[in-house]
């Protein structure tokens, strides 16, 4: 089998998308999958929407994303350059190719010419209006102009433009690995622009004579470029190339199922109701992880199999699992409240010792001085499990460093009863005498307060856990109180006994 060779090949012409993201994921995971190469093209050769700087923020996102490319602008490789404006004297090579050998003419029509051709067509009640075999005998171009006259205005440099010939009623048909066979009727298809008035190729020249002289295999794109299908095979097939496999992935909408659209935002919580931001940037602004956005953006038209409920993936699982034959045709819609979850579970997952690296700074900038590196760890391993984002771990854990200066009103409301001092003062009592300050010790006291009052423990857990931290949420109450340690837990206690009950007067 030849080796397999990816791209992704987007154009810097803005922002990130999401679904480009995907794009790129998809053909880094079925390179991998299949021990192959995985290409990064840039395609720069629409002067006319470059953005300076988009290319360097397609590169940043890709590694951010861990989707760095065997081949590319900054990994280099055998095939470059991989900037398409670079490259433009190939193009121009293949278009004069074209030209000899008839599959291709010039044209010499002006805008307002070709404004005025489809006027023509638009009031003659005729399908909408197209440059293709229909009108092509009736306008300015070689095939209409004797060679002295074509010679003339080239000579004379007369802005033109290079378009492929389509031949009249030919069907082309693609074995697409997501949708199946699909086919095409020429009608469908106009004399596509392959060599702008600039000099610069549009996207469906260059895209041909790269993906040919890059040896590219599978050819895995947004199905928004399916409609382009039928040009790009005439194209293989005047050059008598072999086209590549062809793959065009679902759309991804907006929780309405409307399109995605870029808006004018701060952060991705000033979205308007069923809507998201397809900006990948917005999303390594918010602190997602990385693998957990590459995780949820695979499930976006991917799933592992028929029964297989499994949600969390490590890159590596991705690999190994991936295949095209498990996209769906459908359009994925993209669930923000999921991808919260599946940070929080690549959170939960992590390293603790790494995660307490990236959470020191989080102290410093609150002047939070933990005792040592040791309790730090110890406070991390316990709140890793209920952080949806890592920048969430002061608001969720402060009272872990700092005695708490105030109670949640609606916790003491809702758990602070008359008895709550009486049961905290036997608590007390109890964990004084433990031998051992631990789960099972505190436990077991808790429980013997409980019997001797013939109350449940969720009457005593609940202020007990508002006395320690001001809270009513939180992880395990006996976790959390064997963290603390049992000097710092009996003097909150007893602050806590002192100053809530004035909260209820």
């Amino acid at each position: 089998m030849t080796k397999v060779r990816t791209r992704f090949a987007p154009s810097p012409t803005g922002f990130v998308h999401i679904g480009g993201l995907r794009t790129a994921l998809y053909n880094y995971l079925f390179a991998k999958r299949h021990a192959g190469t995985f290409i990064l093209r840039i395609e720069d050769t629409d002067r006319t929407r470059f953005v300076e700087g988009a290319t360097e923020n397609l590169i940043h996102a890709l590694d951010w994303a861990g989707l760095v490319p065997d081949e590319g602008p900054s990994s280099g490789g055998d095939y470059g350059p991989y900037y398409q404006s670079q490259r433009t004297g190939l193009y121009q090579k293949y278009a004069r190719d074209l030209l000899d050998k008839g599959y291709a003419y010039y044209a010499f029509d002006t805008p307002e010419e070709i404004e005025s051709m489809r006027e023509k067509v638009r009031q003659a009640g005729a399908p909408p209006p197209k440059y293709d075999f229909h009108v092509r005998l009736n306008m300015r171009n070689s095939l209409t102009l004797g060679e002295t006259e074509v010679q003339k205005l080239l000579d004379e440099g007369t802005p033109y433009v290079i378009r492929l010939k389509i031949p009249e009623d030919r069907t082309f048909d693609v074995e697409d690995k997501i949708r199946g066979r699909v086919s095409f009727n020429s009608s469908q298809v106009d004399d596509q622009v392959l060599i702008k008035s600039d000099g610069y190729p549009t996207y469906h020249l260059a895209n041909i004579v790269d993906d040919h002289l890059m040896d590219i295999t599978h050819v895995i794109r947004g199905e928004e470029w399916l409609s382009s299908v039928p040009k790009h095979l005439y194209l293989y097939e005047c050059f008598g190339w072999q086209s590549p496999v062809m793959a065009h992935l679902p759309l991804i909408l907006n929780p309405d199922k409307s399109k995605m659209s870029k808006r004018d935002i701060t952060s991705l919580d000033d979205m308007p109701s069923g809507k998201v931001d397809p900006d990948v940037a917005s999303y390594i602004k918010k602190g997602y992880e990385p693998e957990a956005l590459i995780n949820y953006i695979a499930l976006l038209g991917w799933n592992p199999g028929e029964g297989d409920e499994r949600q969390i993936f490590p890159v590596h699982d991705l690999v190994q699992e991936f295949s095209l034959e498990r996209v769906n045709k459908a359009a994925a819609v993209f669930d923000l409240k999921k991808l919260d979850w599946i940070n929080s579970q690549h959170i939960s997952l992590k390293d603790t010792k790494e995660l307490v690296e990236r959470i020191k700074p989080q102290l410093a900038g609150k002047g939070i001085v933990p005792e040592s590196d040791e309790y730090l760890v110890r406070v991390v391993d316990l709140l890793k499990t209920r952080m949806s984002f890592i920048d969430q771990f002061v608001t969720l854990g402060e009272y872990f460093f700092c005695e708490p200066e105030q109670y949640d009103p609606v916790t003491v409301k809702k758990r602070w009863k008359d008895d709550s001092v009486k049961l905290i003062l036997e608590f007390i009592e109890e964990i004084s005498k433990l031998e051992m300050f631990d789960k099972a010790g505190m436990e077991q006291a808790l429980h013997r307060v409980a019997e001797r009052n013939d109350a449940g423990a969720g009457r005593i857990i609940h202020p007990i856990r508002l006395a320690v931290s001001g809270t009513g949420v939180g992880p395990g109450l006996y976790e959390l109180l064997e963290v603390l340690g049992r000097e710092t837990v009996i003097n909150r206690l007893k602050k806590g006994i002192k100053d809530i009950p004035k909260m209820k007067q």
